[in-house]
């Protein structure tokens, strides 16, 4: 009797059948698809904020000349070269070749969904906004901060602390990491690239400082769940945990990621959505009733377009 309750029971697996597997390479697809739709939008100057960094970019290298080195590199961001579109290209080769290093199978659809999301061209777009407004800030007020209000508001609002030139960076993967010393207290290091930035920030930004006092930016309080590795996602986790236990005894630590921060003035639909929505998750809801991949996500690929020039002023 016990054998042929186990035989049909494997009737039953077998006839269900697990369709993850098939499911996956469809993701894998689909996000390799508006992975170069993006990439195609980027080549042909179809994101307005890609248009505005390179224009506030070519502004400001003859402003201060000094800061050419820097520029270039931020300048970057608007092309395939710069560091976050090549870290999504990257995390999708890894879904590609060696899917295993991120976990089973839900984590792996999970992150395939999530490069679906983050190669959405809107949502892109407004990811630029940060390295637009490191710019601005640099001018001086000669250039206008793009989808967020003045940085003196967004101190005041935040009650956050200046961490001067490339403080919307900070925290970001794609252009630095925290360092741990000796002391067991960590220090925002940027990339060789950025070096310069420290140059031109008032003091090294330590990490329980800046998570306790630190200012709107769309990466730390929209974009993060999107435009962060799963490897990445795990490091800020485990500093953040590390530095609830080292301050347990001396009032105390606040995850930098547990309040949202007030500075968006103006964001797509895709980003509203990214927002809301739980996002970054280690498991996906699977259901073995097969869904068409147009109903797996609400993002789509949309380009924004603009033949408009910079507005330049405070």
């Amino acid at each position: 009797m016990r054998i042929v309750l186990v035989f049909c029971l494997s009737l039953l697996l077998i006839s269900c059948g697990d369709d993850r597997p098939e499911q996956l390479q469809a993701y894998i697809k689909t996000a390799d698809y508006h992975l170069q739709n993006l990439g195609n939008d980027l080549d042909n100057n179809n994101l307005r904020n890609a248009i505005i960094l390179k224009q506030y970019a070519t502004l400001l290298k003859k402003q201060k000349t000094e800061l050419t080195p820097l520029l270039n590199e931020l300048e970057k961001d608007a092309t395939r070269d710069g560091p976050m579109y090549r870290s999504l290209a990257g995390r999708l080769n890894t879904l590609k070749t060696t899917p295993d290093v991120l976990g089973d199978i839900d984590t792996q659809i999970a992150e395939s969904r999530t490069l679906i999301e983050a190669s959405d061209s809107n949502l892109y777009n407004d990811a630029l906004s940060d390295p637009i407004n490191v710019i601005a800030d640099m001018s001086n007020g000669q250039l206008a901060r793009v989808n967020a209000i003045s940085q003196a508001q967004s101190l005041q609002a935040n009650g956050a602390e200046d961490n001067g030139a490339g403080s919307q960076l900070i925290g970001n993967p794609n252009y630095g990491t925290w360092q741990t010393n000796s002391n067991g207290m960590s220090f925002w290091q940027w990339y060789g690239a950025y070096a310069l930035f420290s140059a031109l920030t008032p003091r090294p930004v330590n990490y329980y400082g800046w998570s306790n006092k630190r200012d709107y930016s769309y990466y730390n309080d929209v974009g993060r769940q999107r435009y962060t590795s799963p490897q990445q996602r795990k490091k800020q986790d485990t500093l953040t945990q590390r530095t609830k236990k080292t301050f347990a005894n001396r009032g105390g630590f606040n995850s930098p990621y547990a309040k949202s921060k007030t500075g968006a003035s103006r964001m797509s639909s895709s980003s509203k959505k990214a927002q809301s929505s739980t996002g970054f998750s280690s498991k996906s809801s699977y259901s073995k009733k097969k869904k068409s991949l147009s109903s797996s996500s609400s993002f789509r690929s949309s380009r924004s377009t603009t033949s408009r020039s910079v507005r330049r002023g405070k």
